[in-house]
């Protein structure tokens, strides 16, 4: 044992030298390494994050969810092996992701909207790409007149709907009716063949 009254010394003074795995020795000596990269810069980098989102989509609800989404995203990377160092700039890279991610998801909305907000008439027919010339030029012969010239002149001749109701004499309500009226006869007419069931 050491002789503290001889070094001039109290008790209290005098330490042992640490071992190499103390945890004084580390504590004091050498950082921790962080177990969540993403809680140590989460605080520095939150404004830049949350900045960058708001100035490019306007809307603060919007930017901090985007945010949110952009930090569950690092966890979820710092998480997987061989992870990437998180830094500010990763961070925004990953946000532009996600603002980008949103805006495409925000066209599809809109595009599903629109497609369901279109009257039936509107909708694209995929028989138009089914029939057989020949046997489309039988069934509409089998038509009424006022069927069989709206058909052509729609289909046949590519006029709009408002000159075909020019060239009839109705208004442009009665002649999409007609129209769509036409459409299923003849495809009902069609069908009837029997050569083109589909």
């Amino acid at each position: 044992m050491l002789d503290v009254a001889a070094a001039g010394k109290s008790p209290d003074d005098v330490r042992k030298p640490a071992a190499p795995g103390d945890v004084i020795n580390v504590g004091m000596q050498e950082a921790l390494p962080d177990p969540d990269p993403v809680a140590s810069i989460y605080h520095r980098s939150l404004p830049h994050v949350y900045g960058y989102l708001l100035s490019r989509c306007g809307s603060a609800s919007l930017a901090e969810d985007l945010a949110a989404e952009t930090f569950m995203a690092a966890v979820a990377a710092a998480r997987q092996p061989g992870a990437p160092e998180i830094t500010v700039a990763w961070l925004v890279g990953v946000a532009r992701h996600k603002l980008a991610d949103h805006w495409r998801r925000s066209a599809r909305e809109e595009r599903n909207q629109a497609v369901a907000a279109q009257p039936a008439g509107a909708v694209d027919d995929p028989w138009d790409e089914w029939l057989d010339a020949e046997a489309a030029y039988a069934a509409l012969r089998c038509l009424s007149p006022h069927q069989r010239a709206a058909l052509t002149l729609r289909y046949l001749d590519g006029l709009p709907v408002a000159e075909v109701a020019e060239h009839l004499g109705r208004s442009v309500h009665a002649t999409e009716t007609l129209l769509a009226r036409s459409r299923a006869a003849l495809r009902l007419v069609y069908q009837e063949d029997g050569r083109h069931g589909r």
